[in-house]
């Protein structure tokens, strides 16, 4: 039988499937995949974009490091991590395309010349923008933001973790993504771990690097963490 002259060239099909699927408002999107790490290390990375992968034995999940000036965007079962001293990392979710995303950043603002994902300026659009990338849209963002600690005492004077909370907060609330739960300030580093496609966000305190200045109203125990998270999806490890 002759080919018809409708019928799809050859691979054209299969070229079909590779397209990612966006899901209409109102409907979820394709259950996500978990990539193995020899694909994710694989893959090529914009400038930027953290690319220390590994297997998280606690988790039982493969997952990407974000060093600060990097960020990180996903739609696959991973975990993103990182630790935060007086840097914040803005945790971004878009429920109905299941797309999370983490930056870490360490100052508000620099030099206007200075285009680099160290400053809050440029790593939030930075992040906004690549998830938009993957189908999420700026109205049904929702954030968990974290950090914003006084690690050192030198820090004191420049108030570089209130500096960078307050960022944040003002830019989410002038972008209207509503921030559904918060760990900030306070003087405990603190490790975030995030779950890309569920939204969900951990966070432990860590030991803080000057132990002489505790006092009992600032140590980070499971009651602070809780207070001040409630209302959103963070727990404790």
């Amino acid at each position: 039988m002759p080919p018809r002259h409708d019928a799809p060239p050859p691979g054209a099909l299969a070229e079909r499937r590779r397209v990612p699927r966006i899901a209409p408002l109102g409907q979820e999107a394709p259950a996500a995949l978990e990539p193995s790490l020899q694909q994710l290390k694989a893959q090529t990375r914009r400038p930027g974009e953290a690319s220390f992968f590994f297997f998280d034995h606690h988790f039982q999940h493969n997952a990407v490091k974000v060093l600060p000036g990097e960020y990180f965007v996903a739609r696959e079962q991973l975990t993103i991590m990182t630790v935060l001293g007086s840097c914040i990392a803005a945790c971004l979710w878009d429920s109905r395309m299941r797309v999370g995303g983490m930056n870490h950043f360490m100052l508000p603002e620099g030099d206007s010349a200075d285009i680099s994902g160290r400053y809050g300026s440029y790593a939030m659009e930075l992040l906004i923008n690549e998830m938009m990338k993957l189908g999420a849209r700026r109205e049904t963002l929702q954030a968990k933001i974290f950090g914003g600690a006084q690690v050192m005492h030198n820090f004191t004077t420049l108030n570089v973790g209130e500096r960078n909370t307050r960022f944040v907060q003002d830019y989410l609330a002038t972008e209207r993504i509503p921030v559904v739960s918060e760990d900030v300030l306070d003087i405990h580093p603190r490790k975030v771990v995030f779950f890309p496609v569920t939204g969900k966000a951990m966070v432990k305190r860590l030991a803080h690097t000057h132990p002489e200045s505790l006092t009992q109203e600032l140590r980070g125990n499971a009651a602070t963490v809780v207070r001040a998270t409630s209302g959103g999806s963070v727990d404790l490890f």
